[in-house]
């Protein structure tokens, strides 16, 4: 496994790593118990991972549905040009933008993918209308209703 090496990731951080993503509330002696190892180790091996970046902390996922936002979308955004000031500006907007889940900065006919979550169509036509072309390096936006999401299968192997 290549990618092991390069990150200094071995066989027994992946194992700890899956049992922590399936279980990511577990205490480490419920994880070491359950891969086989002394609590010590997967502890030490934890706080490792962590000191390296390849944990980079908990992280809480909210149900946007609980919360009223029902609605959510992908808009792609076209570029009229890419200053680098104008971009950052555009970026920085969108991640600060109430009801922005994600903002993906992309190569190819699109420039940026914008996942959000809103209460109904109105939010969705103010973000749109209010947060995204009102930056002058915007050309062109197209919204895409979310009908369903799911996870992927993530970066570890067999999970």
């Amino acid at each position: 496994m290549p990618a092991a090496h390069t990150t200094g990731v071995d066989t027994l951080d992946l194992r700890i790593l899956a049992a922590l993503t399936a279980q990511p509330d577990a205490p480490v002696k419920q994880i070491a118990a359950g891969l086989g190892i002394p609590a010590s180790t997967c502890a030490f091996r934890l706080r490792s991972l962590r000191s390296r970046g390849v944990v980079t902390g908990p992280k809480v996922v909210i149900d946007a549905a609980a919360l009223g936002a029902t609605v959510q979308a992908v808009i792609r955004v076209r570029l009229a040009n890419h200053n680098k000031s104008g971009v950052d500006a555009l970026f920085d907007a969108l991640v600060a933008t109430q009801g922005v889940l994600q903002v993906f900065h992309i190569a190819g006919a699109d420039d940026f993918l914008v996942h959000v979550a809103v209460p109904d169509a109105t939010a969705l036509r103010d973000i749109v209308l209010e947060q995204i072309t009102v930056h002058e390096v915007v050309r062109a936006t197209e919204t895409q209703l979310v009908f369903e999401r799911r996870d992927g299968a993530g970066v570890l192997p067999g999970t």
